[in-house]
């Protein structure tokens, strides 16, 4: 490792398609700093990406063969195809992989059972041929994952955790193989196959997971406008791409259109759609000199914005940034399946080889003492210890998702078990989200139709929630004429003769309430109010998480005065007027208390504090980056799924513990029959399979949770 600390220092990233598990991080980070050019190496699991701060002497080369001499293939982003492309590419051959797997296990298993019935002679041949037809090609198209692994890994003098896989597959399938060619009385072309199939199946969603977490990022950037008019010094305009926006260029953005670049209002006035950046739900007046942001929302009239920060220095390319590093905090959490597997593989064929090396010097001949080797690493095929966390997590998953919550990784339900602080966000998640008119019973039943027409002639939200009101009370529309809008004052008719509007209130209300008003003629009839009402259960999940001893606590974007009123009805602090920054130190000031933080929230703003959190969940109203960064995603209006959810999260890890106890408690029993050669392959491959079938039906009982 270099030590001169004059030189600057340059950054390479690099994509490596073949990290798979905590040793590859561990192997990757270590390793690489020995080269002397390489000052550092941090590697983000979830995307498959190495970043490299190194010398700038080390040419790209240079530094692929250092991946290279620790057994690895890396490319230097950017280079060949997208490395987001080139993921989904492998995700596919994963799945294609699963497929024929899973459909060659299932016909092998059907031959099989002709011949655990008691065929004898040519009959049993032929089965064991022709599930050596349909085994052969499959163990060499379905493990080729793992073959190419372990061979770049052999090749270099390394090892990981598919060399022993690999070992296992062949080995297991060329004494299938031999005892075929020579009649012999058993072949395990089935233990080979489904051997394959649950690695594969483990490896593929992984590969999900990982998609899903960077799918949170794409989502965000998709909400920056792709490019805007620009003025030139003459005042004509022309259309450019986002990414070829630069600082000083002149924007004109049209009401209803998304800014392509950060900058500062030079012209017009209008109101601004900020719930991406601060979770306000209220939007803001922009006048000349404001600053507004990329991927906001111009809701009325057109203004002229001076760019100062465009492409990746604009805010919600930082926010971004943010969930990128915040998830790759997160992905270095290691499962307790992972790190138990990473010992238990190599003990497994070490104990293997001493049974086949210990037969063979007591005499037992070396058909006879491979046979025993066989058995051993049959009947310790980590299938029960494999489907110890993910049979419980898929059967929890299930039961919450008839509840209305929606398990995105099931990693999630482990740290979820551990939660002891939940920071909320208010608009969208402890309320609704959506504005209701408030003193609709207060107005005349002359005027309600009238306001009723000519709110369905609006998108605006308020509009659309005084149309759900009036609805709701049975109200019909007025028959109204030459009905329009104009954006930034409103909708205005004509009814009976007389003009009548809905747009803003003619005077400035108290608090910046969200208000609407009716005139007629000029004169106001009717002022109608606004509020984003508490979900229903709200005070009660509260109470429950409290009970649970989960303490809760608001973090909020929007303002004091629009935070109070919810933070007294639901007895809980609040800190108000946070950025996606904010949000996350908050997060980190919790965890270096001891905290595991659970974020609940829903807005784009929310994003990075969603991957921040030790877990997080999004109600289903939420932003689609929201719903990507969270963990968790409850629908409907209430609250009380978040409680059921640890809960069931709590109980599953109970599950779990017992899982592995079960499969441990198997293998203390197994291994030292098979080790001296007290079982046969046939029975070793049935006695597997029974292993898992205990942990599967441990798991079945999580079904009875939360009824």
């Amino acid at each position: 490792m270099s030590t001169d600390t004059t030189t600057p220092l340059i950054e390479r990233d690099f994509a490596v398609p073949d990290i798979h598990c905590a040793g590859c991080i561990s192997k990757l980070e270590n390793g690489l700093v020995r080269d002397r050019r390489i000052t550092a190496a941090r590697v983000n699991f979830t995307e498959k990406r190495v970043h490299l701060s190194c010398s700038p002497e080390a040419d790209i080369p240079d530094l692929i063969g250092a991946f290279s001499n620790l057994g690895f293939e890396a490319f230097p982003i950017g280079d060949g195809l997208d490395d987001a492309d080139a993921e989904a590419a492998n995700s596919r051959e994963l799945l294609r992989a699963v497929a024929v797997s899973g459909f060659a296990m299932m016909n092998i298993m059907l031959l099989s059972v002709s011949v655990w019935s008691g065929a004898m002679g040519a009959t049993r041949d032929l089965f064991h041929w022709l599930s050596a037809l349909i085994a052969l090609p499959t163990i060499a198209y379905a493990g080729r994952p793992f073959f190419r692994s372990a061979w770049r890994a052999l090749r270099h003098r390394q090892t990981n955790m598919d060399v022993p896989i690999s070992i296992g597959v062949v080995l297991v399938s060329a004494i299938s193989l031999y005892e075929t060619a020579t009649h012999g009385s058993h072949a395990y072309f089935d233990g080979a196959v489904m051997l394959l199939f649950f690695l594969l199946c483990g490896r593929w969603l992984d590969s999900v997971m990982r998609d899903r977490a960077r799918g949170g990022v794409t989502a965000l950037l998709r909400n920056m406008g792709t490019g805007a008019m620009v003025l030139n010094e003459t005042g004509v305009s022309r259309w450019v791409d986002a990414t070829a926006l630069d600082r000083d260029m002149v924007m004109l953005v049209a009401a209803g259109e998304r800014l392509a670049a950060d900058g500062i209002v030079i012209g017009g006035a209008s109101r601004i759609d900020l719930s991406l950046l601060t979770g306000e739900s209220a939007p803001q007046d922009v006048h000349a000199d404001d600053r507004v942001h990329a991927g906001t929302l111009n809701l009325d009239g057109p203004i002229r914005v001076r760019v100062t920060a465009a492409g990746a220095d604009t805010a919600i390319a930082d926010i971004a940034r943010l969930m990128g590093e915040a998830a790759q905090g997160k992905s270095r959490y290691v499962r307790i399946a992972d790190r138990a597997a990473r010992l238990y593989a190599p003990a497994v064929h070490c104990l293997a080889l001493t049974a086949f090396i210990g037969w063979i010097i007591a005499g037992a001949g070396w058909h006879h003492s491979l046979l025993i080797a066989a058995s051993v690493l049959i009947i310790t095929c980590p299938c029960a210890l494999g489907l110890a966390v993910p049979a419980a997590q898929i059967v929890a998953a299930g039961e919450l998702m008839r509840t209305g919550v929606l398990i995105k990784d099931g990693s999630a339900l482990e740290r979820m078990a551990e939660i002891d602080r939940a920071l909320v966000d208010k608009t969208g998640t402890l309320t609704l989200g959506r504005p209701e008119a408030i003193d609709l019973d207060a107005i005349g039943a002359a005027v309600q139709p009238v306001i009723l027409a000519l709110a369905q002639a609006s998108r605006h939200p308020l509009s659309e929630a005084l149309t759900r009101g009036l609805q709701a009370r049975n109200v019909r529309p007025a028959p109204v004429e030459d009905v329009r809008e104009t954006p930034g004052f409103g909708v205005e008719a004509r009814w009976n003769g007389k003009a009548v509007t809905l747009g803003r209130p003619q005077e400035k209300l108290a608090g910046d309430a969200l208000a609407t008003q009716v005139t007629m003629d000029g004169h106001p009839l009717a002022t109608i109010r606004f509020a984003d009402q508490l979900r229903p259960d709200a005070l009660g999940a509260i109470a429950a998480l409290e009970a649970a001893g989960i303490g809760a606590m608001i973090l909020s974007g929007d303002r004091s005065e629009a935070v109070a009123p919810v933070a007294r009805a639901l007895g809980l602090t609040a800190q108000t007027g946070m950025s996606p920054q904010d949000k996350l130190a908050a997060i980190a000031r919790q965890t270096q208390q001891g905290h595991k933080v659970l974020m609940i929230g829903d807005g784009l703003n929310d994003g990075p504090a969603l991957a921040a959190g030790f877990a997080s969940m999004a109600p289903g109203s939420a932003s689609d980056v929201g719903k990507n960064a969270a963990d968790c995603i409850f629908l409907g209006d209430r609250l009380m799924p978040v409680v059921q959810t640890i809960r069931m999260a709590r109980r599953t890890q109970a599950i779990v513990r017992q899982n592995f106890a079960l499969a441990i408690g198997y293998n203390v029993i197994a291994v030292p029959l098979a080790f001296l050669g007290l079982v046969t392959p046939l029975v070793a491959a049935i006695a597997m399979s029974g292993s898992s079938l205990i942990v599967v039906g441990n798991a079945l009982r999580l079904k009875r949770a939360i009824r």
